[in-house]
């Protein structure tokens, strides 16, 4: 996309999502994680993060914790398609996964921010099948009494 297309686009976006999410350095070619989000999330997991589990997509409200309290999980999370294809920096994408904790966990204070380093590390860290990797962290999560969004990939 063209830097002139891109700050059209990036106007259109400030128009619905508000100068929390769209500060005016985001017309200057930096985007807040917000924006971010709303570039490359928000198109399978909404603005409001409910997901569409019906076309399993899972929704993030109250329910990403597990993911960001588990080494396992938080290697998971730099697995996921949309994180992977993104596009995003190290950083951008640390910003990112903290935007959505900040926003969407139950209790956000108690978890570890990501950083660039973080993110190289577990992105170069091999995951076969990423399905069977969520599975079975579901499965450890829900043994252990701890609520995991809907996911119904078999």
């Amino acid at each position: 996309m063209k830097r002139s297309s891109l700050r059209v686009a990036m106007a259109l976006l400030a128009g619905l999502a508000g100068p929390a999410l769209l500060p005016s350095a985001a017309l200057a070619g930096e985007l807040s994680p917000g924006a971010n989000y709303l570039l490359r999330c928000a198109g399978c997991h909404g603005i409001e993060g409910h997901g569409a589990p019906e076309s399993g997509i899972p929704p993030f409200p109250g329910l990403v914790d597990p993911f960001y309290r588990d080494a396992q999980g938080r290697t998971y999370l730099l697995h996921v398609p949309g994180v992977v294809s993104s596009s995003l920096s190290a950083q951008e994408i640390a910003a990112v996964l903290n935007y959505i904790a900040a926003r969407w966990a139950k209790a956000p204070a108690g978890i570890a921010r990501f950083d660039a380093a973080e993110v190289s590390q577990r992105m170069a860290e091999p995951v076969a099948d990423v399905v069977a990797f969520r599975r079975g962290l579901v499965e450890k999560y829900r043994a252990a009494g701890v609520e995991v969004a809907p996911y119904p990939w078999p």
